[in-house]
């Protein structure tokens, strides 16, 4: 963890040219000046047939806002003049599969700086930057999920060691819900989704959904894919070129925050909207930044899915936590409002939960406009929504127990973080069987929030649970690595947390508390239905599981599993 105040000095400090290579301050840009913009969509059917898209990723330039010079970004979309940031909202549907031919079309060098110290997909003679899809939250054959080491470059010139086919394959069997696709390659996440390598993916199951009449259609249902970044004079996104320990990675730093909020590809967007229900996907695509979204007149929110699964039915609050990587699907009432305008704004401290508050420029994310007239309301929030199997202690077949370390250097800074103290590349220790329910007790023993993400796997969250003894645990586990031999059951008796009503469904990621071993249930299985997937998720190369903290996971908060029979 590093003090964002250190971040900002050593990026000012860094700054050695003129002006237009300056950070540009968040006061000189106004807020609400540029109109929310609603991304394109990409049917990933054709009626009642798959559909096959061809979606490239292109370096051209995008406005993020009205003051800023054009930003140059990596683009996703189906042509260089249609590619967006984020990229288009893939929509698809249950039981149809959706085919897309990913294309790279970048330069031959990145846009922002790289460390090739942490292990990092690093093509032959450097030339190319490589780049792999991961859909989040899917359901996906092991050559379709965007593995970090199946990787390729421009034209698929070079490619990573477990790289196997152009066209990834989307069965879309599994429950209705959100999902987001992003870059996935080798120690280039967090730079890859920084330029901007990021879009929303809608699994939509009509005869399911329908009776629910939740608010639809392009008016009033809307993703909003919620980002920081910082801009330098010119336009340019900047990224620190230095990094907090130099003399071990020159350019890796734990986490990166900016201080301009960008929802849909601007800066502090507006939106106009009607006095009636309006519903919200709220993904946090960011690399390390938490949201603690509240609005500022007392609004509250109408939570119906979280991630990718649909809850048991609604839950009301006034605030939602989300970590990097979290979905929220949220409806807003604004017949509810007191006022004509509200912001939609944040107060989590960065980095979360114990970093530094939150300023006048990342405390605010978007404004609504709200119309004065009275509207007929023709859409509600059901008493109930739907009921996925209740988590069953009952069905695991095995307990893991997953640790979190990081590791510092002699100046006590980070030099890298590991999932139970093995690099990315030691051999597979994680083997669940492909139908099977395990119980997995996540070990945070750093100082920092780590959401847990495992790909293919759904999990339901049951307990948090303190440790005591904090310091003299965590010295037997950096000796010997093994939770049992260090009495795991003697050190988890502090004080418990419940699992808030809005988490207590399927989920893909959930956020591990600092100094807590975390109880989790995780399912590899469908959960709407019996049956089995639709493809070998035996096959090579496997799955991972990570922090999704980028800057964590690029250094090497990740772990292959293996999937076996």
């Amino acid at each position: 963890m590093i003090s964002p105040f250190l971040f900002i000095f050593s990026c000012l400090s860094s700054t050695v040219f003129g002006i237009s290579d300056e950070l540009i301050s968040p006061r000189k840009l106004p807020m609400f000046v540029d109109d929310l913009p609603d991304m394109p969509k990409l049917l990933g059917f054709h009626g009642q047939h798959p559909n096959h898209l061809q979606i490239g990723m292109f370096l051209k330039t995008w406005k993020f806002h009205r003051d800023l010079p054009p930003t140059p970004v990596f683009a996703y979309g189906i042509s260089k003049d249609s590619a967006t940031v984020p990229g288009p909202t893939i929509e698809a549907i249950h039981g149809i599969s959706t085919y897309v031919t990913w294309q790279n079309h970048l330069p031959s060098k990145h846009i922002l700086p790289w460390d090739p110290t942490i292990p990092t997909a690093i093509p032959a003679g450097n030339n190319g930057v490589p780049t792999v899809v991961h859909l989040h939250g899917g359901i996906t054959e092991p050559a379709s999920d965007g593995h970090a080491t199946s990787w390729f470059t421009n034209g698929f010139k070079n490619k990573g060691p477990s790289w196997t086919k152009k066209t990834y394959h989307y069965a879309n069997q599994q429950h209705p819900g959100n999902l987001w696709y992003h870059d996935h390659a080798m120690g280039l996440t967090r730079v890859n989704l920084l330029a901007g390598l990021v879009g929303a993916y809608i699994i939509r199951h009509p005869d399911v959904e329908a009776p629910l009449r939740l608010p639809y259609g392009r008016e009033f249902d809307r993703s909003l894919l919620v980002f920081d970044r910082s801009f330098l004079y010119n336009g340019s996104i900047f990224m620190n070129s230095t990094g907090n320990n130099p003399s071990i990675h020159p350019q890796w730093q734990p986490e990166y925050f900016g201080d301009v909020i960008v929802v849909n590809g601007k800066a502090w967007p507006r939106m106009r909207v009607r006095r009636c229900k309006y519903r919200f996907r709220i993904i946090n695509a960011g690399n390390a930044r938490f949201y603690r979204f509240f609005f500022t007149n007392g609004l509250k929110f109408i939570q119906v899915a979280s991630d990718s699964a649909y809850l048991a039915k609604p839950v009301v609050s006034k605030a939602i936590l989300l970590a990097p990587s979290e979905i929220a699907d949220v409806v807003i009432d604004f017949s509810k409002s007191t006022t004509n305008t509200v912001i939609l704004a944040n107060d989590a401290a960065y980095p979360y939960p114990s970093g530094d508050p939150v300023n006048e420029a990342n405390s605010k994310v978007m404004k609504f406009y709200i119309s004065k007239n009275k509207e007929v309301e023709t859409q509600h929030v059901p008493k109930k929504l739907i009921q996925y199997p209740k988590p069953d202690l009952s069905s695991a077949s095995y307990t893991r127990y997953i640790a979190m370390y990081e590791y510092t250097s002699d100046i006590d800074e980070p030099t890298h973080l590991y999932l139970n103290g093995k690099p990315y590349e030691a051999p597979v220790t994680e083997k669940p069987k492909v139908g099977s329910t395990e119980i997995w007790y996540v070990i945070n023993l750093t100082e920092d929030n780590h959401p847990l993400h495992i790909h293919m796997g759904l999990l339901a969250a049951l307990e948090q649970t303190e440790l005591v003894h904090l310091e003299e645990f965590k010295d037997c586990m950096t000796k010997k690595n093994d939770a049992v031999k260090c009495k795991i059951k003697e050190h988890a008796r502090g004080k418990r947390i419940k699992v808030n009503s809005h988490e207590k469904g399927w989920k893909n990621v959930y956020k591990m508390m600092p100094g807590f071993v975390t109880k989790i249930l995780v399912r590899f299985s469908n959960i709407h239905s019996n049956a089995s997937y639709p493809f070998d998720a035996t096959a090579e190369p496997g799955y991972v599981y990570h922090c999704h903290i980028l800057d964590h996971e690029d250094n090497a908060m990740m772990r292959p599993f293996k999937l076996v029979y």
